[in-house]
C-alpha cells in the first residue's frame, strides 16, 4: 500500500489496520519480526528497505543506506575525510547556558574532525542565541538551533524541567534534518575527556540507541538505586537501568523502527498517572527496553561522583555533574571540586575563565559595533540639519 502525504499540518489522523492471517508477528512499518520476548529481531538494513519508513528514507538516499556508513573523499588530496559529528544538547537558564558553553569547549578540544552542536532553541535566552554563533567560531565548531512545537495530540507536561526532559527523548525522529545520520546527546553539565568519534563509530549491534548503565561501584549510594528492587527490578528482567546524561542515537535505524512513535505512545499511556515517569527522559527508554532495545555502553563513558567510585574516575571518558541524593551540593561547587587535578588537561575553573574571556570579547565587540552605528546615525542627522 502506498501512502501519500499532502500536508504536515498538525491534524491527527488515525490509520486503522488489520493484520492478515499468518502475518500477526510482523511490524507494520518495517516488516521486522518480533522475538518471543517481545523485542524486534535484528535484521539487516538491506532486509527492511521495503518497509514504509524505508520507502520514505529512500527518497533522500539513492541506495537507502545509512549515511553514517559512508565516507567523503577530499577531491584535491584523495584522502578520506572524517564525518561531521553531531552533538545534541539542551539548556535553560544562565547557569546551564554557562555549563553548556564549557561542555561544547571540552567536546571540541577532544574530538577529531568537525563537530556540529544542535541546541533546542525553545529554552535558550536571547543573549545566548545572539552570541552562540560567534562562540562556536572561537571554539572551532558549528552550531545549529532547532525548534519544535509540542503536538496538540500528545499529553503535555506543565513543569519546565519535565518539558525539557520530554524534548530530550520524545521528538528525536523529527528534530533534526534527514541528512543527520546520528546524534550524540551530551547533557550541558558534562565535561568530555575523550574523543567522541569513538562513540560515533561504535557498532550498536542493531539497537537504535546506546546508553551507559548506572555505576554500582559507590556502595554508600546503592540504596538510592530504586531500580534494583520492586517494580523496576521485576520489569527489567535482568536488563540494566541506564542513565540519560549521554547517549548515541542511530537516527536512520531509529526512524525505520518507528521508535519515536513507540516512545510517544507509551509516554502518552504512562503519563496519565502523574506519579509515573519521575525522571521522564530516563525512565521512558528504560521502561520500553523490551520493545526498543538499548545497547549498553562501557561504564567509563559516564562517570558521576554520586554513583561511581573515586578509583574509577581515572578511566572515565566523560564527567557528569549529577546531583548527589544526600549532599545536594550546588552545581558550581561540584564542578570546581570534581573537575580539577592531574586527571584533567584543564580544570573546570580554567575552562570557565577561557569561556568568560571569549564572552567578554564578543560582548565588547558588539558594544563597539553598536556605538559606531549610533555615532554614524548622529553624523547623518547633523549633516541633514546643516543642509
Amino acid at each position: 500500500m502506498d501512502v501519500s502525504v499532502r500536508s504536515f499540518a498538525d491534524v491527527p489522523r488515525a490509520l486503522v489496520v488489520r493484520k492478515r492471517a499468518g502475518m500477526e508477528k510482523l511490524q507494520l512499518l518495517d516488516a521486522l519480526p518480533i522475538n518471543a520476548d517481545g523485542s524486534m529481531s535484528d535484521v539487516s538494513d538491506e532486509a527492511n528497505k521495503d518497509g514504509l519508513w524505508g520507502k520514505i528514507t529512500n527518497i533522500w538516499s539513492s541506495d537507502g543506506s545509512s549515511a553514517s556508513n559512508t565516507r567523503t573523499v577530499d577531491p584535491e588530496t584523495g584522502e578520506e575525510m572524517l564525518d561531521t559529528i553531531h552533538v545534541f544538547s539542551l539548556a535553560s537558564g544562565h547557569l546551564y547556558e554557562r555549563l553548556l558553553r564549557i561542555m561544547m569547549s571540552s567536546v571540541t578540544k577532544r574530538t577529531s574532525g568537525t563537530v556540529k552542536f544542535w541546541l533546542v532553541e525553545n529554552f535558550l535566552s536571547p543573549q545566548f542565541k545572539r552570541t552562540i554563533g560567534e562562540v562556536a567560531k572561537e571554539l572551532g565548531c558549528e552550531v545549529g538551533l532547532v525548534t519544535y512545537k509540542w503536538p496538540a495530540w500528545l499529553r503535555r507536561q506543565t513543569e519546565k524541567q519535565r518539558i525539557i526532559w520530554g524534548y530530550k527523548i520524545l521528538f528525536l525522529d523529527v528534530l533534526f534534518p534527514l541528512s543527520v545520520p546520528k546524534i550524540i546527546t551530551v547533557d550541558a553539565d558534562q565535561v568530555v575527556r575523550a574523543d567522541l568519534r569513538e562513540l560515533w563509530d561504535m557498532d550498536l549491534q542493531g539497537a537504535p540507541y546506546a546508553y551507559t548503565p548506572f555505576c554500582t561501584s559507590r556502595k554508600e549510594t546503592l540504596g538510592y538505586q530504586f531500580w534494583r528492587k520492586g517494580f523496576w527490578n521485576d520489569h527489567l528482567q535482568g536488563k540494566p537501568y541506564h542513565i540519560s546524561a549521554l547517549y548515541v542515537v542511530d537516527l536512520v535505524r531509529f526512524r525505520r523502527m518507528a521508535a519515536g512513535d513507540t516512545l510517544r505512545a507509551v509516554y502518552d499511556q504512562l503519563s496519565r498517572d502523574p506519579n509515573s515517569l519521575s525522571n521522564l527522559d530516563q525512565d521512558l527508554p528504560n521502561y520500553v527496553q523490551h520493545q526498543i532495545p538499548i545497547f549498553s555502553l562501557p561504564t567509563e563513558w559516564l562517570w558521576c561522583a554520586s554513583w561511581c567510585s573515586d578509583e574509577s574516575k581515572g578511566a572515565s571518558k566523560t564527567i557528569d555533574l549529577c546531583n548527589h541524593p544526600e549532599t545536594k551540593e550546588p552545581k558550581l561547587d561540584m564542578a570546581k571540586r570534581i573537575i580539577s587535578g592531574d586527571l584533567f588537561e584543564e580544570s573546570w575553573i580554567e575552562l570557565d575563565d577561557e569561556l568568560a574571556g571569549i564572552m567578554k570579547g564578543i560582548i565588547s565587540k558588539k558594544s563597539t559595533s553598536k556605538r559606531q552605528e549610533v555615532d554614524h546615525g548622529i553624523k547623518v542627522v547633523k549633516t541633514k540639519q546643516e543642509l
